[in-house]
């Protein structure tokens, strides 16, 4: 499964006061990383990125500037269907959760 389905963003859990009881850790205090918690599966427009963004670090793109002139030279656009910019970039990286 590449989402949870049943991901409610709206409720806030409460740890158990009993140490340890129930839970490896508080709820409150894991992180939790994007990719698994998800409340749908990516888009085709967030798989083209992600297999652009790592096509790019896998010939050593690590930099931003070589990374976003890979990612336009893929023919990957931003989401308005105009090339990327490093600053377009930041923007969607943070929108995204990366």
């Amino acid at each position: 499964m590449d989402h949870n389905p049943h991901l409610k963003s709206w409720a806030v859990p409460t740890p158990n006061k009993v140490a340890g009881k129930g839970h490896v850790e508080i709820p409150a205090e894991a992180e939790n990383i994007v990719w698994q918690t998800r409340a749908a599966p990516p888009s085709d427009y967030e798989n083209a990125l992600g297999d652009a963004i790592e096509t790019a670090f896998g010939e050593g793109h690590y930099d931003l500037a070589p990374l976003v002139a890979r990612i336009n030279a893929l023919g990957v656009m931003s989401p308005e269907g105009t090339p990327w910019t490093e600053d377009r970039f930041k923007t969607e990286m943070a929108r995204l959760g990366y």
